[in-house]
């Protein structure tokens, strides 16, 4: 049986290092997929939840319930992928062409800048529920918990996001993968 995110934390916060590394592989989707919801692009979103990680190991005893570590690093990860944008707000901005264009297939290229551009409109709240809930298979209660926010909302979110996505892809991306 698998051990509790509670437990792990505690155990993380003697020192055991296995034990945080276990937290990472669990919430690495997550952090992933929070990040990329704020900065809209794949490298920066790594960038970010990597940095997150280090942060949340380096401040753990923060973590005032061990058992909401999962909302907890969700924060974190959503405060640092907001002050990279800020910062890259400051800078001239990259291209987003050119790292999709690094994408193995040109039709991967194609369906990725469409979605890529139909995640870009929906507001952050939205991005976030629907790649966590569909990306990384996190419950209503999971999304709730971590968002702060009631399980209806999350679903209210979430149909409302599918339906934004499915509006702004074209008909062929979305009867081509089933939605």
């Amino acid at each position: 049986m698998a051990e509790s995110v509670a437990e792990l934390v505690s155990r993380a916060r003697r020192g055991d290092a296995s034990a945080f590394d276990q937290l990472a592989r669990r919430h690495v989707r997550a952090a992933y997929v929070i990040a990329l919801a704020v900065l809209g692009r794949p490298a920066d979103a790594e960038d970010v939840a990597q940095e997150a990680f280090v942060a949340a190991l380096e401040h753990l005893d923060d973590c005032r319930e061990p058992a909401r570590f999962s909302g907890w690093l969700v924060r974190i990860v959503r405060n640092r992928a907001l002050n990279a944008l800020e910062k890259r707000k400051l800078r001239d901005p990259v291209d987003d062409v050119r790292e999709i264009a690094t994408a193995a297939h040109v039709g991967d290229v194609v369906l990725r800048a469409h979605l890529l551009a139909a995640l870009a409109k929906l507001p952050e709240v939205q991005r976030e529920i629907v790649l966590l809930h569909d990306l990384d298979g996190w419950t209503h209660a999971e999304l709730a918990d971590a968002l702060g926010l009631s399980e209806v909302n999350c679903r209210q979110h979430l149909f409302a996001a599918r339906r934004a996505l499915r509006a702004a892809l074209p008909s062929e991306v979305h009867h081509g993968t089933g939605t």
